[in-house]
């Protein structure tokens, strides 16, 4: 992928993202600049992809003692995102059933750690795309965890899942600079079992709930 960008001074100069092959793969993890463990079977790393498998640990939408998931701060933490979630664990090779419109949190099963100048791009693998599941999401140069994976079936029949299934696929690319995934503190950092999110902690609804209770006169 090649992204053609045009700087102040009008010049054009190139951006590339390079797209790691199978034997680029394979020669990164034996020179131990990305590690995944554990690697259950050899045709994990695809030509262009590296197959990811269900873990244990489960975080799962409930329709709990909250009207709603708050993702404000202009309640007070009346309604807790927490409420809203149900952990629970299975054991490899136990099955799963993800209820229509629901969404579950879960990790994968391998640890990863990527190198500083190399990202991740998480897509369903194809069988499972076509059972009505979605996922869409990047993993940060540098990253060292469990991969995340925010499963919601679409469909409108429940589908049930194998603990330990390899189900989504990371394409890797190689940046031009390295990045200090260390650098900043992170609401995700280093996670080997599903996290909940965090959208309380984001700035922007701090200075937004201030505008809000000058407005309406809260104290």
């Amino acid at each position: 992928m090649v992204i053609l960008s045009l700087p102040k001074n009008g010049t054009a100069y190139q951006n590339k993202f390079m797209t790691l092959t199978k034997t680029q793969i394979k020669a990164l993890i034996k020179s131990e600049n990305l590690s995944i463990s554990p690697l259950l079977e050899e045709d994990q790393i695809g030509d262009l992809t590296i197959d990811f498998r269900i873990g244990t640990d489960f975080l799962v939408t409930i329709n709990g003692s909250n009207p709603f998931i708050d993702a404000s701060l202009n309640n007070n933490d009346k309604f807790p995102i927490k409420n809203s979630f149900q952990e629970t664990r299975r054991k490899l090779g136990e099955t799963f059933l993800l209820h229509p419109n629901q969404t579950v949190l879960v990790s994968s099963l391998e640890y990863i750690k990527l190198p500083s100048n190399t990202y991740a791009e998480l897509t369903l693998r194809s069988s499972y795309l076509r059972l009505g599941l979605t996922i869409s999401a990047i993993v940060q140069p540098g990253y060292c965890g469990c991969i995340s994976m925010e499963l919601t079936n679409i469909n409108k029949v429940p589908i049930n899942l194998t603990v330990g299934a390899a189900i989504i696929q990371a394409r890797l690319f190689e940046i031009s600079e390295s990045i200090n995934y260390f650098e900043k503190k992170r609401k995700y950092m280093c996670q080997v079992r599903p996290v909940m999110s965090a959208v309380a902690a984001d700035s922007d609804l701090k200075r937004l709930q201030s505008i809000w209770k000058q407005n309406n006169y809260v104290t």
